[in-house]
């Protein structure tokens, strides 16, 4: 059958129509992956596709990268120290 490059294809006639830009944050920011990921995700992407049925031309774009926040955190409590503080008190 082929690879046939829909969602590509989608993007690309509608190259000029009006765009619709989706920024998704990132999925597991704050803990780690679940099911309700994959839950928010499909629902993200309902909107993305009925954009695109309107003759949006839909652009995602992958959001904040946040993926060490947590580590950062943890780092940040483990020494007593705040983001303020980097800069200051450590060069």
């Amino acid at each position: 059958m082929g690879c046939r490059k829909t969602f590509e294809q989608s993007i690309a006639v509608r190259e000029g129509n009006p765009a619709f830009t989706f920024y998704e944050g990132p999925p597991s920011a704050n803990g780690l992956p679940g099911i309700h990921h994959v839950m928010a995700r499909t629902i993200k992407d309902i909107f993305c596709r009925y954009k695109t049925l309107q003759g949006y031309q839909v652009k995602r774009k992958g959001g904040w990268d946040t993926h060490g926040l947590p580590i950062e955190l943890s780092v940040e409590k483990t020494l007593g120290i705040t983001k303020d503080d980097i800069g200051k008190k450590f060069l």
